[in-house]
């Protein structure tokens, strides 16, 4: 999507049958019902505008033809079956790269083409739980906790992204494709960043924080008289300017909260501290005073709080699209923002196989006959 987004012409290869799985990941859903399907999932809204969609079934001949056709004039393909799938049915990166040298090939898979797991399927959640995450989100004293959105499944397309670009720029210097490798498994690592460094570094394994900072005190989320909001006083200055705010010059020069270092060592108590003080006051005023500072703080949103967010709508944080069964649909914004190729939504997420008769006769020259003959054989 974000290709898309960028310009890309992206080409969304579906089961005919059932599409996409994110399909029937709802409620709710809009639109008209069609296949199995009450309508468009908001799930699969979510990542798949600017795509036209294909539906090929690859395990008959004439799929498997369609498919190679579609690399050869194409710049990138990316694939996130279990690692040699496709090498079955020849479509693997070896079959398409002997036909096709300029070709970039990328990856996703749960745990990459190597070592003793790259057969096993990854799924995001699996993956916050073997690749560490949950060990370190969630209350101190509570169950270990997943991320609330399925952050390891977007970093790595988000890294996918990344590579490709990176492969294309490489390509316009050697003339040659490539394979890119990308995985749940060391998207979820990569991601850990500070919180692995802590520990390979330190030898000591992270811990659950809730919402504090592994390595910055005060940085939390506090409760105020009648709810929370977050704060973080990230170096020296601003946790003077907090003291001074607080009337609480004491606390500065305490010698247990000196430092960085030492409000560290001493998280529980200095917490507890400002527990106290924090419950005294609304989270309005806090934050106000706080602002005013010049102190990092915010008051913790709900979801239509954060889309009546006057930055929100001042960045175009929320987009409309009109689609052809479920009218005009809400969609993120872009989160980049160019001068001179902004991006675009050229298209609403694509209804299941709404583009095959377009791509198959207006890019791959098929005729209506030909066309109608596959539908018949089930291959499209």
């Amino acid at each position: 999507m974000m290709l898309g987004d960028l310009g890309a012409d992206v080409i969304k290869v579906e089961r005919p049958d059932s599409g996409d799985e994110s399909r029937g990941w709802g409620p709710p859903f809009v639109g008209k019902p069609y296949g199995p399907y009450p309508g468009e999932s908001a799930y699969f809204i979510a990542a798949n505008r600017n795509k036209r969609s294909l539906t090929v079934n690859i395990q008959t001949p004439e799929g498997q033809e369609i498919i190679r056709q579609l690399a050869g004039i194409s710049d990138v393909l990316v694939e996130n079956y279990r690692s040699g799938v496709l090498d079955q049915i020849g479509l693997g990166y070896p079959d398409l790269r002997a036909l096709y040298p300029k070709l970039i090939y990328c990856s996703i898979s749960g745990y990459g083409r190597t070592g003793p797991y790259a057969e096993h399927p990854g799924y995001d959640a699996i993956l916050q739980a073997e690749g560490g995450m949950m060990s370190i989100t969630g209350p101190v004293d509570g169950p270990p906790s997943r991320v609330g959105i399925p952050i390891i499944d977007i970093t790595s397309g988000m890294f996918a992204a990344t590579a490709i670009l990176a492969a294309l720029r490489a390509r316009d210097l050697t003339g040659e494709g490539q394979l890119v490798d990308i995985s749940l498994f060391d998207a979820h690592i990569a991601l850990l960043s500070n919180a692995a460094s802590n520990y390979l570094v330190g030898g000591e394994p992270p811990r659950r924080l809730g919402n504090a900072h592994p390595n910055i005190v005060p940085y939390d989320a506090f409760p105020a008289r009648d709810g929370w909001f977050i704060l973080g006083a990230a170096n020296e200055r601003q946790w003077g300017i907090l003291c001074e705010l607080l009337g609480r010059p004491d606390i500065k020069t305490d010698s247990r909260f000196a430092t960085n270092g030492d409000r560290v060592a001493n998280r529980e108590a200095l917490v507890e501290i400002l527990n106290q003080i924090f419950s005294a006051r609304d989270a309005r005023d806090w934050l106000t005073d706080l602002m005013q500072a010049g102190l990092p703080c915010g008051p913790i949103n709900t979801l239509p709080e954060v889309f009546a967010h006057p930055q929100a709508q001042a960045r175009a944080m929320t987009l409309e699209s009109e689609h052809p069964t479920a009218g005009t649909v809400r969609l993120t914004g872009f989160p980049y923002k160019l001068s001179q190729t902004p991006a675009e939504i050229h298209r609403p997420p694509p209804l299941l196989g709404e583009h095959t008769e377009e791509v198959l006769t207006g890019l791959l020259n098929y005729s209506p006959e030909e066309v109608n003959s596959m539908r018949d054989k089930e291959a499209i």
